[in-house]
Formats: C-alpha cells, sequence, structure tokens
C-alpha cells in the first residue's frame, strides 16, 4: 500500500505543477502573443505542460480512489474527494483556456487569471487541511 502513496504523492505533486503554472503562463503567452500574433515557446511548452500533467491527475485520482477504498471512504475522504472535483473543473476550465489561447483568443484579463491562479491556492490549502487534521 505504501507504493500505492508514493505514487499518488508523486502525480498529486506533477499535477498540482500545472494547475498552478498554466493560468500564470497564460498570462506570459497572451502578452507574447500581443507582441508577435503567433503561438511561440511560451503557447508551446504552455499547452505541452498542460497535456502532460492530464494523465499525471488521472493517475493521481485512480491512486486517490484506491486509497480512499482501502480507508472505507471515512467522512474526511468524501471532503477531500469533494475538494479534489472542484479542483478538477478548475483544471477543466484552465484547459479551455488554453485551446483558447491556441487559436490567438484571450478573453479574460490579467487579473482574471491571476484570482482564478489563487482559487486553485485555496482548494489546495482545504485538501491539505482536511487531509492532516481529518475532521470527521
Amino acid at each position: 500500500m505504501d507504493w500505492v502513496k508514493i505514487i499518488h504523492i508523486l502525480c498529486v505533486m506533477g499535477w498540482m505543477t500545472s494547475i498552478f503554472a498554466v493560468p500564470r503562463a497564460i498570462i506570459y503567452w497572451k502578452r507574447d502573443w500581443d507582441r508577435h500574433s503567433a503561438n511561440g515557446p511560451i503557447g508551446d511548452l504552455t499547452f505541452r505542460l498542460y497535456r502532460f500533467s492530464a494523465g499525471l491527475g488521472v493517475i493521481a485520482a485512480l491512486t486517490g480512489l484506491w486509497l480512499a477504498w482501502t480507508l472505507g471512504f471515512p467522512g474526511w475522504v468524501w471532503l477531500k474527494l469533494g475538494l479534489v472535483v472542484v479542483l478538477a473543473l478548475h483544471y477543466v476550465w484552465t484547459g479551455r483556456l488554453v485551446i483558447k489561447a491556441q487559436r490567438g483568443v484571450f478573453e479574460d484579463s490579467d487579473r482574471f487569471l491571476r484570482i482564478f491562479n489563487e482559487i486553485s491556492v485555496l482548494v489546495v490549502l482545504a485538501i491539505l487541511w482536511a487531509v492532516v487534521r481529518q475532521p470527521f
């Protein structure tokens, strides 16, 4: 079971990298697009990071569900799973932003993207609290 935990934590760390970095990278991608009107290295890297981390997110979810099953799904796990769903929806929304950016469509302001990015930090803090405190 320790290996499942190790794989889970490793994949969560990789997925979190994308969740935290991609919205911020879109800001720089937007600025680069304004200067060059083309997808440059920033856009390519942002897209690749997002796409790579999708697989890590799936593995993290599957190993997390496996761990939850072995624990019998106590109350705190349901809280964590609910928060992970919120984070997954945030990730999907980020993916929509990436797809639009590939077409040169940047509808959201830098300020919106910064706030959007910070929402994920708050959700992750809530997840960590639920795992460490196991309130119920």
